[in-house]
């Protein structure tokens, strides 16, 4: 067992647990929460519309579990479904009346990121996404990656 692992797995966990009891997603559930985020910086980009394979390969949760969360963000009232030209093209945009609603759940998660980059500054935070973000590209669970 490499002690490494060990410890990126501690680090890893401790983060998240810190992440949760912080309660960063208040009012929604974590997938709710994510869901959100990337309909609302389609509606930022002026997209508007966020198609619903987007999220799924955004996300990397399955189309069932996308579905439900989706579905309950309907129920909310914070996001409405649309379809596409072709049927099988299904689409969620945020409802803009309801924005508020996101918009708070949101600062409270701009704020602990605030306080992150407040903690470990500026230059490690950004080395903090560009690693995250060539975590989440790469294929972890690909035969290429495992050294077992």
């Amino acid at each position: 067992m490499n002690a490494l692992d060990e410890e990126l797995i501690t680090a890893w966990v401790a983060l998240t647990g810190v992440l949760k009891n912080n309660r960063i997603t208040q009012g929604l559930n974590y997938n709710e929460a994510i869901v959100m985020n990337i309909a609302y910086h389609h509606y930022c980009d002026n997209e508007g519309l966020t198609p619903f394979k987007s999220i799924v390969t955004q996300t990397k949760m399955l189309k069932s579990l996308v579905n439900r969360t989706i579905d309950s963000l309907v129920r909310k009232n914070l996001l409405e479904r649309c379809e596409g030209t072709d049927k099988r093209t299904t689409f969620v945009r945020p409802v803009k009346e309801n924005l508020p609603v996101f918009l708070k759940v949101h600062e409270q998660s701009l704020a602990l990121a605030r306080a992150a980059i407040g903690i470990i500054g500026e230059a490690d935070v950004r080395t903090f996404v560009r690693i995250s973000e060539r975590i989440v590209n790469a294929d972890l669970l690909n035969e290429k990656n495992d050294r077992c």
